[in-house]
């Protein structure tokens, strides 16, 4: 009687197996996942010719399957490589947006200082004639320092500027009183009496103030770009983790080994598996979004009456009228000089040039910076678009990843695949970041222990948005390369050409809706009612033989 009831269990185990999946007996062909394999560029060899029982699968569910391990095993590695290039072709689309900003900022502004120089040889050649050609090297390198400067050396400018100013002193005191034998000892002690004689009147101070407010904001500006691309290039290319491979093979391929391939997951489904695989991601949207919004706010200080056009090209005239006032006042600068550094003894032969005293020739900066005021904002407007876009970019990555994947349609809540079988999903979704990921259904997460690689960019964030917010203060900053790699990236360069120009601009709005539409149901309840519809047939057969078998042993 013992055997007979074994048997009977055996046997009703066994057709409960078989009718798991299919209700018959029939074996369904792999053909189509064979071709589907093949196409994925694996080899056909292993391959089942029909279904086979899925108990080896570690990642799928385990009914009857046309997937072997080793095939389960591919499929899992190819859908982290399709995630992850998905991920870096998103972040070269942002890169190149960024870019883009930064060539066009970086462009203008070199622009801008050529003009400036160039205005300035123009207009000293004609106004200031002999001086200048003895002193053109003079400009020269105040114009090569702001360079240097802007491009982010270790310079101090507000030395360099008050070096230019002494320098200058020096040469024009020196050419106006040509009659007489200056050494450089007498000259060192010309200089000394800028701050004390003010032979320039205010304007070295007024020409300080607004160069370096707008060097300051400018530098710091496209420094913000370079630092925004780099951050986003470097966390494209970290690796996801093994549990999120699990969680996006499950919602990827195993479809096709369940024989299911046209199912599509579920809205939700998707959005709980990509926010589980970009939590450490999700959690640089704070700082990504302080930066992006102060980096608004130094755009807003480069346009207007006060703006970087107007500082970089009246530069030639402000340092004209400076020279303008000196001359004017020569005489009582002379007995200011004698005073304080002793007389002068005269050449037994010499005299005043007479090109010293030029015309007083005012241009308005207002006329020569019109075309460049237009361009700058156009400029202006453009990043203020930009950045804006950006803002939401690490938390609406999830949404934009599924927008093509889901299923959608009449009946999609229904049919869609929900990680076990075609059925609505019923956990609701959960909220961004790794703190958010303990509730997380579909990918399981230490969150005591947050990707370091990201947690790096994060604090490089954070530097960068300091840095900004000095610089809107007017104060200046020390630049240096950022880079936490021996790469180089922190040198100004956020995309070469190649990557930029094959790059698509992704549209960056806001992630789907977040409201859950279910409670969460525990993972296996979630199972059960998931499967409930598939499995019920075979249940019943089962209940059917024990309880024939339990009336004959009556």
């Amino acid at each position: 009687m013992d055997s007979r009831i074994v048997a009977a269990l055996v046997l009703c185990s066994l057709t409960a197996t078989v009718c798991g999946d299919k209700g018959s007996g029939k074996a369904r062909s792999c053909s189509d996942i064979r071709d589907f394999y093949t196409g994925k560029g694996f080899s056909p060899d292993g391959v089942p010719q029909s279904e086979i029982s899925g108990e080896h699968l570690r990642i799928c569910p385990q009914g009857y399957t046309c997937c072997t391990s080793d095939m389960e095993d591919n499929l899992a590695m190819l859908s982290r490589g399709e995630l992850e290039g998905l991920l870096r072709d998103a972040g070269r689309s942002l890169q190149a947006s960024l870019g883009g900003q930064f060539k066009a900022f970086d462009g203008y502004f070199l622009e801008l200082l050529n003009q400036s120089a160039i205005t300035l040889q123009e207009t000293f050649t004609s106004t200031w004639k002999s001086f200048y050609s003895e002193n053109s090297q003079l400009f020269a390198d105040l114009y090569a320092e702001l360079r240097k400067y802007y491009k982010s050396a270790n310079i101090n400018l507000e030395d360099t500027l008050n070096d230019f100013w002494a320098r200058l002193l020096e040469r024009l005191f020196s050419h106006a009183n040509k009659q007489y034998s200056i050494g450089d000892d007498y000259l060192e002690c010309v200089s000394k009496q800028l701050e004390i004689l003010h032979p320039f009147g205010d304007e070295p101070h007024a020409v300080k103030a607004k160069v370096t407010r707008t060097f300051v904001a400018v530098r710091s500006f496209v420094q913000g770009l370079v630092v925004s691309g780099d951050v986003v290039r470097k966390v494209s290319q970290v690796p996801l983790s093994q549990e999120c491979m699990r969680a996006i093979m499950r919602m990827t391929y195993c479809p096709h080994c369940r024989g299911m391939a046209s199912a599509r997951p579920c809205v939700n489904y998707c959005s709980n598996v990509l926010k589980g695989c970009l939590a450490n991601q999700a959690d640089l949207n704070t700082e990504w979004r302080h930066l992006a919004e102060t980096m608004l706010q130094v755009s807003g200080r480069f346009d207007g009456p006060f703006g970087v056009d107007v500082v970089i090209l009246s530069l030639p005239y402000r340092i004209s009228e400076a020279m303008m006032a000196m001359v004017e006042n020569m005489e009582s600068t002379n007995t200011k000089m004698f005073l304080a550094c002793g007389p002068l003894r005269e050449k037994s032969v010499g005299g005043t040039e007479t090109d010293i005293f030029p015309k007083n020739e005012k241009v308005s900066v207002e006329e020569r910076s019109a075309n460049s005021a237009n361009k700058l904002g156009r400029l202006v407007s453009d990043v203020t678009i930009r950045l804006r876009d950006m803002q939401p970019y690490w938390i609406s990555l999830p949404s934009m990843l599924c927008s093509d994947r889901v299923a959608t349609g009449a009946g999609a809540e229904d049919r869609c695949w929900n990680g076990m079988t075609r059925a609505r999903y019923l956990p609701e979704v959960i909220g961004d970041g790794l703190a958010s990921q303990i509730n997380n259904p579909e990918v399981e997460i230490d969150i005591t222990k947050p990707d370091r690689a990201i947690r790096q960019q994060i604090m490089q964030l954070k530097i960068m948005t300091h840095r900004l917010k000095n610089a809107l203060n007017g104060n200046d900053v020390d630049f240096q390369d950022t880079s936490d790699d021996s790469s180089g990236s922190g040198s100004g360069t956020i995309c070469n050409d190649e990557v930029c120009s094959r790059s698509r601009g992704p549209q960056f709005g806001s992630p789907v809706s977040e409201r859950p539409v279910y409670p969460y149901l525990p993972e296996n309840e979630k199972v059960v009612k998931a499967s409930v519809s598939q499995n019920l047939p075979c249940v019943v057969t089962y209940l059917i033989s024990l309880l024939v078998l339990l009336l004959r042993l009556r």
